[in-house]
């Protein structure tokens, strides 16, 4: 099923492990035309072609190297036209390091009135419209069309609580559906990875990744987590699945999530991850600490002059106080949102270069612990500057 290195197109992307942790984790760097991409790494997500209030410039300064942009949502109407019109992706985004656009197969499992044959996934998108058809070929030609560095496989995501013969089946498809990926053509700079399935069941999590590393992609993904199977199952099913790929290549958990969820990823050997957790919970006035989470809305903020977390050296925390924030969140003034994204993402960056550095001196395991203790057991909203 899979294609020979010698039919293969694949890329040498100059991927190299620098350093594997005694627990697993591992620190690992690779390139595309618009830069290295140092893991483990998260992945601001700017489903539409932005991330949410946060500006492009801010995102390099916070130390981001790769962004994504979700391929259903800009192959709607005529969207990829318009960013074609625009020169491609990265003028569009102004973004001038990498992009990954995921394939739209996440819609497959959050769009009501899907519709699955063998031939690809149909969605209704208005009232008068004809259903709208994304297959492997379609995905394949948008992914082209919009000039991401990464692009992803398209596949299915089941539900976590979908019965067995089902993801049985959906799995078997997902591989045929990246046998008909890895047929088409991309653009000569783009990078292909291919994306696991299985659900949560342990042996089809081991088949589907033998049948879809047996196909030559430049990177493969853990697809089908954090679609409601919770924390512990998650974990278990990263687990399962991480040794069973291949140890050359990039290793991307889609999806992930929480700061504890990525953390347990990280020491399963993953290097990639993306949620729109640190900006959506920005924007409903949710904060990351390093001793939990903070709620700025919260009575006992409105005193407080220190800032959100005194370790933080983002735009946020050195330039506004807690007070002040809550009163922009109580106010509905825009730019609370981008001040909260701000911090939050510039929070989540810190905490990979926190596992870069601990993986590289071979500590991670214990760091990785304490941290958690500390997340879990801190005062988060509370007292000054957290």
């Amino acid at each position: 099923m899979g294609r020979s290195r010698s039919q293969s197109k694949r890329h040498d992307i100059g991927f190299t492990v620098l350093r594997e942790d005694a627990s697993g984790a591992r620190r690992t760097r690779f390139q595309t035309t618009h830069g290295a991409i140092e893991t483990p790494a998260f992945m601001p997500v700017g489903t539409q072609g932005a991330v949410k209030a946060v500006l492009p410039r801010d995102l390099a300064e916070i130390g981001s190297d790769v962004v994504l942009a979700n391929t259903y949502h800009l192959s709607l109407d005529d969207r990829t036209d318009l960013v074609e019109r625009a020169g491609g992706l990265h003028s569009f985004m102004n973004w001038n390091k990498s992009i990954l656009t995921d394939s739209g197969g996440f819609q497959v499992f959050s769009l009501p009135g899907s519709k699955i044959t063998e031939d690809g996934v149909s969605f209704p998108i208005g009232e008068g419209k004809p259903r709208y058809l994304l297959d492997p070929e379609t995905s394949m030609d948008v992914q082209r069309r919009l000039g991401a560095d990464i692009v992803m496989a398209f596949d299915e995501c089941c539900p976590h609580d979908a019965p067995r013969k089902y993801v049985t089946a959906s799995s078997d498809r997902t591989a045929r559906w990246a046998q008909r990926c890895l047929d088409q053509k991309l653009a000569s700079h783009q990078l292909l990875f291919g994306i696991v399935q299985g659900g949560v069941h342990e042996d089809l999590r081991q088949r589907s990744a033998a049948q879809i590393t047996d196909m030559d992609f430049d990177g493969f993904a853990i697809g089908g987590v954090s679609v409601g199977e919770g924390h512990d199952l998650m974990v278990s099913v990263t687990r399962w699945t991480a040794p069973h790929l291949p140890q050359d290549k990039p290793r991307y958990l889609m999806g992930v999530g929480l700061p504890e969820d990525i953390l347990e990823a990280v020491e399963s050997g993953m290097d990639m991850f993306d949620c729109v957790i640190p900006t959506r919970y920005a924007r409903g006035g949710t904060l990351f600490t390093r001793k939990g989470r903070l709620r700025i809305g919260d009575r006992t903020h409105r005193h407080d002059t220190g800032p959100v977390d005194g370790k933080c050296a983002c735009y946020t925390c050195t330039h506004y106080s807690r007070l002040v924030l809550r009163h922009l969140h109580y106010a509905h003034e825009p730019v609370f949102e981008t001040l909260a994204s701000l911090h939050n993402l510039q929070f989540y960056e810190d905490l990979m270069a926190g596992c870069r550095h601990e993986i590289e001196r071979n500590r991670f395991g214990a760091w990785k612990a304490a941290w958690i203790r500390r997340y879990r057991g801190g005062d988060g909203g509370k007292g000054r500057g957290a």
